[in-house]
């Protein structure tokens, strides 16, 4: 179980843009200035780039790339016949709406950095 958890640890590094953030060393966040009242405020996707991103933009993409994983983990343990009805239940409901909910986030992601794509 160790080596599933290190593996799982080093997808969500790679898949979070690490060794990018330590090349480029960009910005945890940015900020844009509101147009209609002045006031600056804090963007966490980088709008526009498809090549460049912030420390925050890239985790939150991974983790949400990891929470689809661990979904298809959850299914694959629901089909196992050994265990009991109820938790093969519950493993299937939870695996289901851990990857729709990644499928959603990681889409809205995608609209929010690249605006107007897949329309």
């Amino acid at each position: 179980m160790t080596v599933f958890y290190l593996l799982l640890l080093t997808y969500l590094a790679v898949v979070s843009g690490l060794v990018y953030d330590v090349i480029v060393e960009p910005p945890g966040i940015g900020s844009a200035q509101d147009p209609a009242t002045g006031a600056v405020r804090p963007v966490v996707f980088l709008p526009g780039r498809v090549n460049g991103q912030y420390i925050i933009e890239g985790l939150s993409s991974g983790f949400m790339f990891l929470l689809g994983g661990i979904g298809i983990v959850l299914l694959n343990l629901a089909v196992d016949r050994t265990s009991p009805r109820s938790l093969r239940i519950s493993f299937g409901g939870s695996g289901v709406a851990a990857i729709v909910l990644a499928y959603a986030m990681v889409m809205l992601f995608l609209r929010i950095k690249i605006p107007g794509y897949l329309w």
